[in-house]
C-alpha cells in the first residue's frame, strides 16, 4: 500500500512539473518530452522524408505555399507578441515544400516544417483555401499537439505497466484488465483527446488566416468541399478526428469570431 501511494505521489508530481501553457487557450498541457529534445528529430525526419519525396520548387503552386506559410507565421508572431508570448517562435524553423503526391493532405511537423500534398490543392482552389490548411496544420505545431501525443502516450503506457504489475498474481483479473484498458484509454481518452487537438487546430488556424488577411468563411467551404468527396469514415467516436459535419458548423461559427479578432491587429478586408 505505501508503495503504491508512493508511486501515485510521484506520478502527480512528474506530472505538475512535466507542464507547458498553451499560449492560445492558456491552459497547462502535458510536456514529458521538451521541445529542446522534440525539435532536431522533428527536423532530422522532415529532411529525410524531402531526400525520399519528389518536392515542386519553383512553380507558380510551390512559390503560392510558401507565400501563404511565411503570411501564416507572420500572423502567428504578431498574435503571440501581442499576447504575451515575446519570443515564443525563437526555436521554430519555419520551411514549407510542397510535395508531388495525390494525397489529400497536409502537415506540419513539430517546430514549424510544413508539407503540403499537390493533391490537396484541388480541393483548396484558392490561396485562401490554402491558408485555411495551412493554418490548421500550423496551429498544431504551435499548440504542441506533438508533444502532448508523445506525452499521453506515455502516460496511457505507464497506467497499463502499474495495471499489470499490480495484477501479475491473478491472470483472470489481468486479462481482463488489458482488454478493458486497451479498449477503454483508446476510444475514452486518446481519440477523444486527438479530436480536441483537431478542433483547436481548427480555432486557432481559423483566427491566423484572418489575421494573415485570408477571409475565414473559406475554412468551412474547404470541409464542404472535402465532404463532397465521399468516401466513406469511421463514426465519429472511433476516428482521430471529428466529422466533417461537425467541424464545417464549428468553422462557420468561428468565421465571425476570427474577423474580430482580426480587426485588432487593423485587418479588416480579407483575399
Amino acid at each position: 500500500m505505501k508503495f503504491k501511494k508512493t508511486l501515485i505521489a510521484t506520478g502527480v508530481v512528474a506530472m505538475a512539473l512535466s507542464c507547458a501553457t498553451n499560449p492560445f487557450s492558456g491552459k497547462k498541457t502535458m510536456a514529458f518530452v521538451s521541445n529542446d529534445q522534440l525539435f532536431p528529430t522533428s527536423f532530422a525526419q522532415y529532411n529525410q522524408f524531402l531526400s525520399e519525396n519528389k518536392v515542386v520548387s519553383g512553380t507558380t503552386q510551390a512559390n503560392m505555399v510558401t507565400r501563404v506559410g511565411q503570411k501564416i507565421a507572420k500572423a502567428a508572431e504578431r498574435y503571440l507578441d501581442a499576447n504575451g508570448y515575446q519570443g515564443y517562435l525563437n526555436d521554430y524553423k519555419w520551411e514549407y515544400n510542397l510535395v508531388d503526391d495525390e494525397t489529400v493532405n497536409a502537415w506540419c511537423m513539430p517546430g514549424g516544417k510544413i508539407v503540403v500534398y499537390t493533391g490537396i490543392l484541388p480541393v483548396t482552389k484558392t490561396e485562401a483555401g490554402l491558408a485555411a490548411v495551412v493554418g490548421h496544420e500550423v496551429a498544431h505545431a504551435l499548440a504542441n499537439h506533438g508533444q502532448q501525443r508523445m506525452s499521453a502516450a506515455y502516460v496511457q503506457q505507464g497506467v497499463a505497466l502499474a495495471g499489470n504489475v499490480a495484477l501479475s498474481g491473478d491472470q483472470q483479473s489481468l486479462d481482463i484488465f488489458n482488454q478493458a484498458y486497451g479498449i477503454g484509454s483508446q476510444v475514452g481518452v486518446m481519440l477523444p483527446f486527438s479530436r480536441s487537438h483537431e478542433t483547436e487546430a481548427d480555432e486557432i488556424g481559423v483566427y491566423l488566416m484572418a489575421i494573415a488577411g485570408y477571409n475565414p468563411d473559406e475554412a468551412a467551404e474547404i470541409w464542404k468541399r472535402m465532404n463532397a468527396l465521399g468516401g466513406e469514415a469511421p463514426p465519429e467516436m472511433l476516428s482521430t478526428h471529428p466529422s466533417n459535419e461537425s467541424r464545417i458548423a464549428n468553422l462557420t461559427a468561428l468565421a465571425p469570431k476570427a474577423k474580430a479578432e482580426a480587426a485588432k491587429f487593423g485587418v479588416t478586408s480579407f483575399k
